[in-house]
């Protein structure tokens, strides 16, 4: 019996399905195997074949376009007419290819294919083009010759993330600038990463690399799938912004779409060689009924050996440490997961998963750890499908991780439908605990989801237009004031209860205000929310320095515990009435009082004997606090003749209104003895001094 359903009883109902899509991805991997003969990184090679290659001899060319009947290559080189010297040889399974000499083509000049088939022809750009740039006047996407005369040299050369806990600054490198316009990858090694590695953050995922046509899509609607989005600068550019992340100790995660692609033709994959059903599905499935985009085929060999090559070229070209893996949920089930609720365990294997989809992730998982065994892998998936972030060989898909997407929709309900006095410390605490205790999650408060033109912020929610009038130190508003102390109280709380890693979008941790907006005809294609304010923060007159101030705080305070995310969430009170939550980790014990009117004198819960220092509070005036609360004095548990003999005391603390604090229990130094003397050893027992 697989591990997943044997440390899950309630699974067991679903042995069959649960062990046949097991057996599916095995089955497929033996196929493109040829029967173990090869690995799965053997097999993930297509971007060595196919696409645009320098050799010994001069160029080789290679595209797989079965439906064609015709291929030129053109561009500059060509006056983008049609070439005899420039037409492509049909091999067999609808490979072509041209050899071509060293002087046919120079670094630096454009080019397409102009593809002919069976009543019509068009430019087509290739599929497995590693450089896309679009031209600044006519805005048009051609493919790139990249063959600079001296390749980026690695100073990094071997890197190892930090996991424990994975720390992740979520981030898009074309907005990470002050200025109104897209940001390079050069300004976000300069500028930003000495930002994130001074937060505490050790781990990037940086958003919209793949090359996309529509920069407001957020990245999310692909057209050419290994080239790194030119709008940024060079792939050397992006190397050397990963080299310096790894130099810095960040790990760097791409946001990797696989789920879907652009629907343009020209630009993207959409009738490469004239068909529908080369690398899409070819009937209704065809088009994302939600997201205006087109569908892959994953029982497709061909499909399969160009997203899993896609893997590969990331991880070894760019040294990327692992992939965000987006929209999983609409790839796991053949309705996309719209309008389904997912109430119970029979939802998740009642026909209605997309078995060709399940064993494409599944061999993308193993591929990915076959190449990098320390590679980290997120799944963004809302349905809660069981053994999403289990090890492939335990009966899982082998994802490290899955986000918690519960709990910043969480957050927005609770910010929106809830009275402060009604914030009950009992759902909090299950929200963010209530997880399958095999599977590892991201816990976040927001994303970028959260961020974008429609949607508010979570300091929005809690400021709202009070931020452009009254974020001046020193300045009392209410609205101002309750919002910094819940912000600050949110982020702890979610940190504090990880059982695998934590994420925070840019600028979100010192209360970036307002929306993301980029540029578009509603606005007048306007740069001025597409971009993050950095001044704000930099400023020493305004509140948000509070905010950062104390969210690098709390990030410094868990990544000095290693395995922080390992440790057990001892729950040590818990009082809806008066609002109070305490918990503990490791040596750490949280408190909140998330009261707006009540604070507490000497308010008591049991905790281990001991002595206890408070290590972090957000009453301090350094983090927008009033300063109620005096750090200097150790708190020491209070004997109870019940309790005490259990090992467990009264911690009695001082809690204010809206407010946090960790503390930390001293334990005792161990004995100092000296050598051991005979007196010190005890005989043993005669039955074992025998044997």
């Amino acid at each position: 019996m697989l591990p997943i359903i044997k440390n899950d009883p309630w699974l067991q109902p679903y042995k069959d399905a649960i062990e046949g899509r097991h057996n599916d991805a095995l089955r497929k991997e033996a196929d493109l195997t040829n029967n173990g003969q090869q690995t799965l990184n053997d097999f993930a090679n297509a971007h060595h074949y196919f696409g645009l290659h320098p050799t010994d001899t001069g160029w080789v060319f290679r595209e797989w376009a079965p439906n064609a009947t015709d291929i030129y290559l053109v561009g500059d080189f060509s006056r983008w007419k049609e070439m005899a010297k420039y037409r492509l040889k049909k091999k067999a399974n609808g490979v072509w290819e041209i050899k071509l000499k060293p002087g046919d083509l120079k670094h630096g000049q454009l080019y397409k294919m102009h593809v002919k088939w069976e009543g019509g022809e068009g430019e087509r750009i290739p599929a497995y083009a590693q450089r896309v740039i679009q031209d600044d006047n006519t805005h048009i996407f051609s493919a790139q010759v990249y063959a600079p005369e001296a390749p980026y040299k690695w100073k990094v050369k071997k890197f190892t993330p930090d996991t424990r806990p994975l720390l992740i600054y979520e981030c898009h490198i074309g907005m990470a600038q002050d200025r109104e316009g897209v940001g390079t990858y050069t300004e976000f090694r300069e500028n930003i990463l000495p930002r994130i590695h001074k937060d505490g953050y050790n781990a990037i995922q940086i958003m919209a690399i793949q090359e996309h046509p529509y920069y407001g899509s957020f990245g999310y609607h692909v057209s050419s799938f290994f080239a790194p989005s030119s709008r940024f600068g060079t792939p050397d550019e992006l190397k050397a912004l990963i080299d310096e992340a790894h130099k810095l100790g960040i790990a760097v995660i791409m946001d990797i779409v696989h789920s879907h692609a652009v629907k343009n033709e020209v630009e993207g994959l959409g009738r490469l060689d004239g068909s529908y059903n080369q690398y899409f599905y070819g009937d209704g499935r065809r088009e994302h009924p939600a997201w205006d985009s087109l569908c892959f085929d994953y029982g497709k060999n061909e499909v399969l050996h160009f997203l899993l090559s896609n893997c590969k070229y990331w991880l070894e070209e760019f040294h990327f440490d692992g992939f965000r893996f987006d929209g999983v949920t609409s790839m796991l089930y053949y309705n996309h997961g719209l309008g389904q609720a997912f109430g119970s365990y029979g939802d998740y294997y009642n026909g209605g998963q997309d078995t060709n989809a399940i064993t494409y992730l599944t061999l993308a998982n193993k591929l990915i750890h076959e190449i990098n065994p320390k590679a980290i892998t997120i799944a963004e998936e809302m349905s809660g499908m069981p053994g999403l972030a289990i090890p492939v060989a335990d009966g899982g898909i082998g994802f490290d991780y899955r986000m918690a997407m519960g709990i910043p929709d969480y957050w927005i309900k609770t910010l929106k439908e809830k009275k402060d006095e009604d914030w009950h410390p009992t759902s909090i605490f299950w929200e963010l605990t209530n997880r399958r205790a095999d599977e590892k999650t991201i816990s976040y408060v927001e994303s970028h989801d959260q961020a974008l033109v429609g949607d508010k912020t979570v300091i929005f929610r809690l400021i709202d237009d009070q931020m452009y009038w009254h974020m001046t130190v020193g300045d009392t508003n209410a609205a101002v004031t309750r919002g910094i102390a819940l912000h600050k109280m949110i982020r702890l709380v979610t940190l504090a209860t990880i059982n695998g890693g934590y994420l925070n979008f840019m600028g979100n941790e010192f209360g970036h205000p307002e929306w993301i907006d980029f540029p578009r005809e509603g606005n007048g294609w306007s740069y001025k929310y597409a971009r993050r304010q950095w001044d704000l923060v930099d400023r020493e007159d305004l509140q948000y320095r509070y905010l950062n101030d104390w969210d690098n705080a709390m990030v410094g305070l868990v990544s000095s515990v290693f395995n922080f995310q390992a440790l057990p969430v001892e729950k040590l009170w818990e009082k809806d009435s008066d609002q109070v939550l305490a918990f503990m980790r490791g040596d750490l014990v949280f408190v909140f009082n998330f009261s707006p009117f009540r604070s507490f004198n000497d308010y008591g819960f049991l905790a281990p004997i001991g002595e206890y220092d408070v290590v972090l509070s957000s009453d301090n005036p350094r983090f927008g606090g009033f300063g109620n609360i005096d750090e200097k004095v150790s708190h020491h548990t209070v004997f109870d003749g019940l309790y005490s003999p259990l090992g467990k005391e009264w911690l009695k603390l001082y809690l204010p209104a809206r407010s946090c604090m960790v503390l930390k229990l001293r334990r005792p130094e161990p004995m100092k003895r000296g050598p051991r003397t005979k007196s010190d050893v005890k005989p043993a027992p005669k039955s074992r001094a025998k044997k």
